[in-house]
């Protein structure tokens, strides 16, 4: 596979109506991805726009190596013009960690649909039906230069665009998401549709950060639905004609349903019923336009520029046209729990917390914290009387002495954190405390119980086996409570309460904070 999501970055930008050089463009994109080094990586490639006279062309730059091999990559290229102004632009970046195929240029992200790089994408994330779809695009005729799974998407969004040349870059990418397995986060950007970005999400985290000098039009504004607005596959058209599905090549949709890339495949359009709320996001001012945004998958590319964010939700697809963003979804699905309303809100970190200042490593920066951070922990949680106060679960505390059952789920450090605590919390609950990889946890179907009260410990709030563990105990009813280091995050959402152990952002893979603080508490 070509990457993974807990190490990969993405970033992304685009300006409308607030001028920059392409000098400037490149910057914010190489200065994002320095921001998530720390996640590891092996090559990084960033995507920009020609000169305005170039007919929508797009550059493309990627290299093996480290980001400052790529920034002199960039700028060893002579026939660049980085005194080139846009008003408009958008341009992607990713840092990659080879799990399929060496590191090379060639490997690299982002990937490119054809020569012509109709359409690009950034990705992080694992496709796992990616054979499947690759066969089928050889038997149409494409051709793949790499060995990633991310080439796929690329692929086959330009696949479905050469047939519909009619649908928008939106409809383009719910349209290709809906064929796709597995956890990703993606952003698109092409020369079909200049001055656009598009990103979207599945298991994997993605943020959008929002910069205006005027105020935005709305604090929050209302999801819309494909089924309001779109096109949609004709559902009853496949069950008449299955036969003629199983002649041809099957791309497999994400709810294990057969669905066909045939010509023959017809679609519906379905007109959406107008709102009376705002249905996007955009500057207040309707005299100064002036407005950028930033993609990312971690925050600490965003803090620097702004801390007006949107955390996108799994299957969201964020469009940012004309200055505005909004946000769709390509069906409403059965979950009550994920909000019909996204919000803009406050990142609470500051630039210093994301830089290693005099300490040679993070890792050296955050041992040395530590005892910064235990205090941060414990502040206004531990009263002068000795009484402990967990805001988070005091509404719940009733329910959890009611329990039968404490079961801890969790991988890597955060696991090793659950089996450090499991005897003080035997020994002062006087319950019975389970341990759960969460790897493992699926596999065996384990039995989970209305009276059960399940812990989901993670430093992202995004670990991807935890969430599949918390998204397996929720509808069984148990009592679910996420212990993170990461306000906002998806085990955050997802879980009816928790705490947040606020040690800071960490950087340095063995994440220590989160382990110790964790024990603390």
């Amino acid at each position: 596979m070509s990457s993974c999501s807990e190490m990969c970055g993405i970033f992304a930008y685009l300006n409308y109506l607030a001028p920059k050089t392409r000098e400037e463009v490149i910057e914010i994109l190489l200065l994002g991805l320095q921001r998530m080094e720390y996640r590891g990586y092996d090559s990084a490639g960033i995507a920009i726009d020609g000169t305005p006279t170039e007919n929508n062309e797009i550059t493309l730059f990627r290299s093996p190596g480290k980001v400052s091999v790529l920034k002199d990559y960039i700028y060893d290229h002579q026939d660049l013009d980085i005194t080139t102004k846009y008003d408009v632009h958008c341009g992607i970046a990713h840092t990659r960690w080879a799990t399929h195929g060496s590191p090379c240029e060639l490997n690299s992200h982002p990937q490119r649909s054809s020569n012509s790089h109709d359409f690009l994408v950034v990705h992080n994330g694992i496709i796992t039906n990616y054979r499947e779809v690759k066969e089928y695009l050889i038997k149409k005729g494409h051709q793949f230069e790499s060995e990633t799974d991310t080439e796929v998407i690329a692929k086959l969004i330009q696949h479905i665009h050469d047939r519909n040349p009619e649908f928008n870059f939106r409809t383009l990418v719910e349209t290709t998401i809906n064929q796709l397995e597995g956890a990703f986060a993606l952003a698109f950007k092409s020369n079909r549709f200049p001055g656009q970005l598009v990103a979207t999400r599945r298991g994997s985290p993605l943020l959008v950060g929002i910069k205006s000098k005027s105020r935005l039009s709305t604090d929050h504004f209302p999801v819309l639905f494909s089924k309001d607005e779109g096109w949609l596959w004709r559902d009853d058209h496949k069950k008449k004609n299955k036969s003629s599905l199983d002649s041809d090549a099957r791309g497999y949709g994400t709810n294990g349903n057969e669905s066909s890339f045939s010509e023959d495949t017809p679609y519906t359009r379905i007109a959406r019923k107008p709102s009376r709320l705002d249905t996007s996001i955009r500057p207040f001012d309707t005299d100064n336009w002036e407005v950028e945004y930033f993609v990312a998958s971690d925050a600490s590319a965003i803090i620097e520029h702004t801390n007006q964010v949107i955390i996108l939700e799994d299957d969201d697809v964020a469009l940012i046209e004309d200055g505005s963003l909004s946000i769709h979804r390509i069906r409403r699905g059965d979950d009550s729990m994920i909000s019909q309303v996204r919000e803009v809100q406050q990142l609470n970190m500051e630039l210093q917390d994301i830089m290693r200042g005099e300490f040679k490593t993070f890792m050296q920066k955050e041992i040395f914290e530590q005892p910064d951070s235990v205090v941060n922990t414990m502040r206004g949680r531990l009263l002068p009387n000795g009484e402990i106060v967990l805001g988070g679960i005091k509404g719940y505390v009733d329910e959890i002495r009611r329990c039968r059952r404490l079961i801890l789920i969790a991988c890597g450090t955060s696991y090793n954190s659950a089996i450090a605590c499991r005897q003080i919390m035997e020994e002062l609950t006087q319950l019975p405390v389970v341990l759960e990889l969460a790897s493992d946890f699926l596999d065996r179907e384990t039995p989970i119980f209305r009276d059960d009260v399940c812990f989901f410990i993670s430093q992202s709030g995004e670990t991807a086996d935890t969430l599949k563990a918390l998204t397996y105990c929720k509808p069984r009813g148990a009592l679910l409570i996420g212990i993170t280091n990461t306000v906002g995050s998806s085990i955050c959402r997802e879980s009816h309460c928790g705490v947040h152990i606020n040690a800071g952002p960490s950087a340095s893979p063995p994440r220590r904070r989160t382990r110790r603080r964790f024990c603390r508490w």
